[in-house]
């Protein structure tokens, strides 16, 4: 029997690393209480170590910032420093009585703050009715979920454009839906917003669904059912555009990348080891002892648009962490040692890593309907290509693949090349709706090159004016790619080329796709919780409302005009303080406890100060 003692584990501490200066320009890193903390993304890695830090660099933000170099990276650095201190210092604790005491005037009870969220809320949607009676044309869309306590919550929202080319998107209303959610009570619901906001029917444009049967039927659909009633507002109008959101057919098209054999497998580790508490807590413990740049793995979502790729991805990271763990665990994965199958998963970390890039270019508030096409129509050009290399075995863009095949592991690309054939074919079945309209994203992108001929025939006549206008193709290439100066170029297009103005205002009205809803929902499901299902409709839509309001800011002075200017008064009758305006309008407010609670919020700028 062994006397030996058991060899001391390394601990990271005893090693007393110190953060150096030039990380800062390097890798754009500052260390922050004792942490080293990523000044582009505000992560933090645990360890002070130079691999680390460049990894993190490396992987996530060196395609955006290698090119900053010199003077220039130095200035990005310190901009970036500026910004994570302004967040560090946004709070900060009340050290002067004078500032304290303003605090004891301003009633905060649940009633008060409902009440003002109510009225922030109404104010928004006033600017947005006042707003709307501009709008020259303007689209729909729409979105439903199911809150934590089953109501069905049906968002919309709206996209106008007026006579400025000045585009604005806001949230129309949330609808409550304690019924059945039929295309025809959606359709119904739909009809009373619009109403309501008064916007005519006849520049309605188009509507964006996530592509559920009862939106898109071609019956009874919620836009069959919209086409019915432009048909009936007005004879001789133009069919409303309709389209399928383009990420949700994006995250539609990744599905048929099935390799089961991989996702079971990643699953079922993962699982195995975030299972149980004491099982999950010695796998840290044992990838800090390692010194791994990841901290732990990732829960599979299979609804989430990205969670297979980031999930993949951080598997293969720790590919070497996981093998030893459940090794020592007992539980022993022989697919872990199987190279073919480890070259399943880096090209399905590779693959899945280009779709997570493509969703979130298709993502964003204000894109325009003919950019998130064109991020598309780029993809399906990339399978084409990636298709031609991998047949060459040419991995120059699949680094997971490329890093097996420099470590010895044998590559063919027939399984690969066949997978990417089904991913293309699946991409060109899809987004038929837009393919329908791409004559019209081409021309509102650039005018100035598209074919004549292949335009409609109202619209070629101008195009020839257009395109021989030297004066107006040079202020094009000017505001090319700048959505904030393109309506500065349209505007002038106004007189001459009504035709192209039509189309244009049409086009800029389009939404792309419903992740505006989706973001919604994510506001919607962080208020009405388990610890606030008793929120009603009313304020659960002023909260969405106030949360979500992009272009339109409440009114805060003119609210607080309009309210009574009281103050508390504690015991002290003479500190009950009364707007001169307000001595009409009722009883002054004494010391009683019982009134305490009638009295208005004080609200006036002074008190902000």
């Amino acid at each position: 029997m062994s006397l030996s003692k058991p060899a001391v584990k390394r601990k990271v501490g005893d090693e007393h690393r110190q953060f150096q200066e030039k990380w800062g320009v390097q890798y754009f890193f500052v260390e922050h209480r004792g942490t080293p903390t990523c000044l582009i993304c505000t992560e933090k890695v645990a360890v002070h170590k130079e691999y680390n830090l460049k990894r993190h660099y490396t992987t996530r933000h060196a395609e955006e910032y290698e090119k900053y170099q010199g003077d220039e990276r130095a200035n990005q650095v310190a901009s970036l420093k500026t910004r994570l201190l302004r967040q560090q210092d946004f709070f900060k604790k009340a050290t002067k009585d004078k500032k304290k005491s303003q605090f004891k005037h301003i009633s905060l009870s649940a009633n008060n703050v409902a009440e003002r969220i109510s009225d922030l809320s109404s104010d928004i949607y006033d600017q947005l009715c006042e707003k709307a009676q501009c709008f020259s044309v303007y689209s729909v869309a729409l979105d439903e979920t199911t809150d934590i306590t089953d109501t069905v919550q049906l968002a919309i929202y709206v996209r106008g454009v007026d006579d400025n080319f000045e585009v604005m998107e806001e949230l129309l209303t949330v609808i409550p839906m304690h019924g059945q959610t039929t295309a025809k009570e959606i359709f119904h619901q739909l009809c009373d917003a619009i109403e309501n906001a008064g916007l005519p029917w006849k520049s309605f444009v188009g509507i964006t669904t996530d592509g559920a049967p009862s939106m898109t039927g071609r019956k009874n659909g919620l836009v069959a059912l919209v086409q019915k009633k432009k048909k009936l507002e007005e004879e001789g109008v133009e069919e409303a555009i309709a389209l399928h959101c383009i990420i949700h057919q994006q995250a539609l098209c990744s599905r048929c990348l099935k390799f089961d054999n991989v996702m079971s497998v990643v699953v079922k580790c993962i699982n195995q080891i975030r299972s149980r508490g004491l099982k999950h807590r010695r796998f840290r413990a044992f990838l800090e002892e390692m010194e791994s740049e990841y901290g732990d793995v990732l829960y599979f979502t299979e609804v989430r648009w990205l969670s297979r790729g980031n999930v993949l991805k951080r598997f293969f990271e720790l590919r070497a962490e996981v093998k030893d763990f459940m090794e020592i665990d007992g539980v022993a994965v022989p697919v872990l040692n199987d190279p073919k199958w480890l070259m399943d998963l880096a090209f399905l970390v590779d693959i899945t890593h280009e779709l997570n890039v493509l969703n979130k270019k298709l993502q964003g508030q204000g894109q325009l309907v003919s950019a998130a096409y064109d991020n598309v129509r780029a993809f399906c050009t990339k399978l084409v290509l990636w298709k031609a290399q991998l047949s060459q075995t040419n991995l120059c863009h699949f680094p997971a693949c490329k890093a097996l095949v420099d470590a010895g592991t044998p590559f063919s690309g027939e399984k690969y090349v066949e997978a990417i054939s089904k991913l293309q074919e699946e991409f060109d079945h899809r987004f038929a709706d837009f393919k329908t309209h791409k004559a019209t994203f081409q021309i509102f992108a650039d005018p100035f090159s598209f074919d004549v001929q292949d335009a409609p025939p109202e619209l070629q006549m101008e195009l020839i004016d257009l395109q021989c206008n030297s004066a107006l193709k040079a202020k094009f290439r000017e505001v090319s790619g700048e959505a904030d100066k393109l309506g500065q170029f349209l505007r002038e297009l106004t007189p001459s080329f009504p035709e192209l103005s039509r189309m244009f205002k049409r086009t800029m009205c389009l939404f792309g796709s419903t992740y505006l809803c989706e973001k919604l929902f994510s506001t919607l499901n962080f208020n009405k919780s388990k610890y606030r299902s008793r929120l009603t409709d009313e304020h659960l839509q002023a909260l969405l409302r106030v949360s979500t309001a992009s272009s339109l800011k409440p009114n805060v002075t003119q609210l607080c005009e309009k309210k009574r200017c009281q103050r508390f008064s504690c015991g002290n009758p003479d500190a009950a303080q009364s707007h001169p305006d307000s001595a009409s309008s009722g009883p002054q407010i004494g010391n009683s406890s019982k009134n305490s609670f009638e009295q208005d919020l004080d609200l006036r700028p002074k008190d902000f100060s």
